[in-house]
């Protein structure tokens, strides 16, 4: 039986034009190839991982010293974590503030795309009603004041610098100054709860935490000098830190002189005698970044990425997938929480524009965030299913109420984009020459998976296919722990990598050493599925013929509502922490059946004796998750269960009744210890007919 070949929407209409297809040529002329599809290429990355990193690394530019005898040793397994270009130094800050144009790999004074009076930076606040333009010299020079403050201040080579912001040009400058030292830089939303934030900082140890006064959310100001103080108190613990430090949000500072060991942007920046101190270039492998896990089954795990395997990687996707250029405008939807806030910034590297948007997209109507598109003539937009699912349920056509001619290109990312809102994009929505690029991949390895390219035409749903240099395959889900086995195209299975690439993280911070090894924390995270190969937990197909990739959903606990990616831990800790006179367990678990456009995340009490489920439960259930994590972390529906399915160690399993309130049938595991306790999720099924209409949901 033939299989049948999704609607063609896209193909690009001259592909010998791109930075992909001049990379190829490159390939042909050294190897004596005839390289000319994304297959062939792809295929060659992965089976000639050395010398196409090797390709990578010359036609990335970076500027970095020091030289290189091997790309990588390809005899040494993923999960031996080998190291990359052993021998190349190299700063993250000074790779997005400068371009490397001259022979010498150390001269950083061109600045290709990157003039002094170009606009590097754009930032936008929620309902476009302000916006600040930052040259790429006043960006260079705030970064530079930045990272002198920081240094005066005590802040080295290696040590931790925190922020809670929002997306801002005082967030970056953080970031800048901090990785100019070769400090390591990691960053929370405002949004996101206390315990949230402490789970994450006290992990880390850092010397500073830099932290909004306020926050812009649904078009309300929000004083966060409480959260500040009880950030604070929550770090008394932590031998490297130093104390926090203010930044003003909005026109007036908000008084800060009551909040113990704390101190303005202004007298940090200010009251001392600056040096502005050398730029660090560390080594590749070295950590720059700390980025943290959904925290499915416990506190986050704190992953740590190297520089050079996260700059590179960044100047393969722009260039090789995204045909990055200089003078290109890049909006990305993120908060400062999210990976994709890396990704936004790092189009800095290409020589691009950012837009900074802080804020809803949906505030204060529907139709401001499409304006702004236009008005700032971005070509390329990075957005989530969730924003285009309200755009068309709404009826907006965003390419009839603005002009998008420069918008080259428009990414999606956070969640599976449903085959319906491709057709409504090309059919609707966006002009037909623009690239949809469905993006999969995320905060374990600071980059993609899957993701778009220019080579290989967009079809109905999942994405183009695989990042290059990354040997994806999915293995048979079925088969027990050991070793794996590949499933034929067109059979679903669980994405793997089975051999190491630059962005491989380096390491969790806090783990056993050495990196990787039976019984640390980062090979049970990865490694304990399958023998030495990444397991990511992801259900994937790829199309026989397309060669497209098709994300169909998790293989664990994470839950994913309207693209926001969290762990049932964070909201069982909730629950301990507030209600554990009252309720005995609970289990949490995402909701998306064939119908739905959205998940939909289901917490199940149950309760202790003596104590009743009823709707003023449910209130200050959901308040206390609102107040300690985010809006967004609420679940949709909380109901009472009898029993939790638990394996025979009492540890509870959530996907096989997520897969039964998503309209599934399943065969009850052999390790579960009650079994018999699934069969009252089925109902849930039809969550509908349980729930009254008229009741907030």
């Amino acid at each position: 039986m033939a299989t049948a070949i999704p609607r063609k929407l896209w193909e690009h209409p001259d592909p010998k034009s791109t930075q992909l297809w001049e990379f190829m040529q490159i390939i042909n002329q050294k190897y004596r190839l005839n390289l000319t599809t994304f297959q062939d290429i792809y295929q060659f990355s992965v089976e000639k991982r050395s010398e196409f990193y090797d390709e990578v690394f010359k036609f990335s530019n970076l500027i970095h010293v020091g030289s290189y005898k091997q790309v990588v040793d390809e005899s040494k397994p993923i999960d031996k974590i080998p190291r990359w270009f052993e021998g190349v130094h190299l700063n993250w800050t000074e790779n997005l503030l400068w371009s490397r144009n001259s022979t010498d790999p150390s001269d950083h004074r061109g600045t290709e795309g990157k003039e002094d009076d170009k606009i590097a930076l754009t930032e936008v606040r929620e309902g476009v009603t302000e916006i600040k333009h930052v040259t790429w010299a006043t960006l260079r020079r705030i970064s530079a004041n930045y990272a002198a403050a920081l240094h005066t201040a005590g802040v080295r080579r290696g040590d931790r610098v925190v922020i809670v912001g929002a997306n801002s040009v005082e967030t970056l400058a953080v970031f800048l100054g901090t990785t100019w030292l070769g400090a390591l830089f990691s960053s929370s939303s405002t949004d996101m709860g206390v315990q949230g934030i402490l789970q994450r900082t006290v992990q880390v140890n850092p010397k500073y935490i830099f932290m909004d006064d306020a926050a812009l959310y649904n078009g309300k100001r929000l004083d966060l000098r409480q959260k500040m103080a009880e950030v604070v108190a929550g770090m008394k613990g932590c031998s490297n830190f130093r104390g926090m430090v203010s930044i003003r949000r909005f026109q007036d500072a908000l008084d800060v002189s009551n909040i113990p060991n704390t101190q303005t942007l202004d007298a940090f920046l200010n009251n001392r005698q600056l040096e502005i101190p050398p730029i660090e270039r560390i080594a590749f492998h070295e950590p720059f970044l700390v980025c943290y896990s959904s925290g499915t089954t416990g506190i986050p795990k704190a992953i740590v990425h190297s520089v050079g395997g996260v700059l590179l990687n960044s100047r393969k996707e722009s260039r090789l997938h995204e045909d990055a250029r200089p003078g290109a405008v890049s909006l990305q939807y993120t908060t400062t929480g999210w990976i994709m806030y890396l990704a936004s910034i790092g189009q800095l590297g290409a020589g691009a524009r950012v837009v900074l948007y802080d804020g809803s997209p949906f505030q204060p109507d529907l139709q401001s965030f499409v304006k702004l598109i236009g008005d700032q003539k971005v070509t390329r937009l990075g957005i989530s299913p969730r924003w285009m699912y309200e755009i068309a349920k709404a009826g907006i056509s965003p390419r009839e109420i603005t002009d998008l001619s420069s918008l080259k290109m428009v990414t999606s990312t956070g969640m599976v984009l449903p085959d319906q809102q491709f057709e409504w994009f090309y059919d609707k929505g966006f002009p037909s020459r623009v690239h949809l690029a469905n993006l999969s991949g995320g905060t374990d390895i600071a980059g993609c998976f899957a993701l778009g390219n220019p080579l290989t035409p967009v079809y109905v749903g999942g994405t183009q296919g695989p990042g290059l240099g990354i040997d994806v395959q999915l293995y048979d889900s079925l088969l027990p722990s050991g070793p794996g086995k590949a499933v034929p195209d067109g059979t679903p299975g669980e994405l793997v990598a089975t051999t190491s690439f630059p962005n491989v993280p380096v390491y969790l911070w806090g783990d056993k050493e050495p990196a990787g090894a039976p019984g640390t924390k980062y090979h049970s995270a990865y490694f304990a599925r399958y023998d030495n190969v990444w397991a990511h937990g992801d259900f994937c197909v790829y199309h026989p013929v397309t060669k497209g990739l098709t994300f169909l959903g998790r293989a664990d606990g994470v839950l994913n509502p309207s693209g926001v990616r969290f762990g049932s831990a964070e909201i069982y800790s909730v629950i301990e922490r507030n209600f554990a006179d009252q309720i005995a367990d609970s289990i949490c678990v995402g909701q998306r059946r064939p119908k739905d456009s959205d998940e939909s995340v289901m917490l199940f009490l149950l309760m202790r004796p003596g104590h009743k489920f009823n709707q003023k439960l449910v209130r200050d259930v959901k308040e206390a998750i609102k107040k300690e994590m985010t809006k967004r972390h609420v679940p949709k529906y909380v109901f009472e269960t009898p029993e939790i399915p638990t394996t025979v160690n009492l540890k509870k399993v959530e996907l096989p009744v997520k897969q039964i309130v998503s309209g599934h049938i399943i065969k009850p595991s052999g390790t579960l210890l009650n079994p018999q306790s699934l069969d009252y999720y089925y109902q849930f099924a039809k969550v509908e007919e349980l729930v009254p209409p008229k009741e907030k949901l």
